[in-house]
């Protein structure tokens, strides 16, 4: 079939409205708040969420299946809908989306529900007093908003005698788990004790279904100056024993000589 230049008219027209619709249906973000750069965290906390960030992007593959993306989240605005306020978790990681590439636009400098077509599948809050309801007001507005799995950590014991609460969604509320396996992300939870940036503590840590944590760049950085070292040494110890062979053999034609034997006939 020809172009014709009333079908370039017609395409043009169609592409405008396509337009305007999305503009017209696209929420106005003015009377948001996405930052109000108020510093709220303690000093263990701020390092516990970047321990929870942080390794997933420099040593993990990314989710199961056909789509590895996912965005992990620490201390951001979690919008869920136009006419309420953002709820801010600690740590946050939604699967299967991507950043979009402008940051600085305002609809995208927060995790809008809509911008990103699904709500985060876990969300990590770590207690550092009582005042949050954790265990009772945002458990439940988390549970509504959608989120598969949902995790309290409470290093200092501030809510009772359990560390770590772990919860699934089921229809629409949380129920305990039994496990901290999370098979969607096929990524796994732990406690380790250990330091991380000069501070020795019990931390919360991602690792795969065998136990193996999810490294840091730093830790990951040290494995490979340990592995270059051990094949240093490996070759320097190979290298003396090649020249111990050797003077082995210098030693006893030597001493075949002496007895007036020819070993090279």
């Amino acid at each position: 079939m020809a172009i014709t230049a009333t079908s370039w008219h017609n395409r043009g027209m169609l592409e405008q409205l396509a337009t305007e619709v999305v503009a017209i249906t696209r929420p106005n973000l003015d009377h948001l708040v996405t930052e109000d750069d108020t510093p709220v965290d303690n000093i263990f906390s701020e390092k516990q969420q970047r321990l929870l960030t942080e390794p997933l992007y420099t040593s993990w593959g990314g989710p199961p299946g056909d789509d590895p993306s996912f965005v992990a989240l620490a201390n951001v605005g979690l919008f869920y809908a136009i006419d309420r306020p953002a709820v801010v978790p600690d740590t946050m990681v939604s699967i299967s989306v991507q950043f979009p590439e402008d940051l600085q636009s305002k609809e995208h400098r927060s995790y809008f529900l809509w911008e990103y077509g699904k709500p985060p599948d876990v969300v990590i809050e770590v207690i550092s007093n009582r005042k949050g309801e954790e265990l009772g007001r945002k458990q439940r507005l988390y549970a509504r908003i959608g989120v598969a799995y949902y995790v309290v950590f409470d290093p200092f014991q501030q809510l009772g005698t359990d560390t770590l609460h772990l919860f699934e969604r089921q229809r629409t509320a949380y129920v305990p788990m039994s496990t901290a396996w999370l098979p969607e992300l096929g990524l796994r939870l732990t406690l380790w004790e250990g330091e991380y940036e000069g501070m020795w503590e019990t931390w919360l840590r991602w690792c795969d279904q065998d136990g193996a944590l999810i490294l840091t760049g730093a830790e990951l950085a040290r494995q490979e100056r340990e592995r270059a070292d051990t094949a240093q040494q490996q070759a320097e110890a190979a290298q003396q024993q090649a020249e111990a062979a050797q003077q082995r053999i210098e030693r006893l034609l030597a001493q075949l000589h002496a007895l007036g034997a020819e070993p090279e006939a």
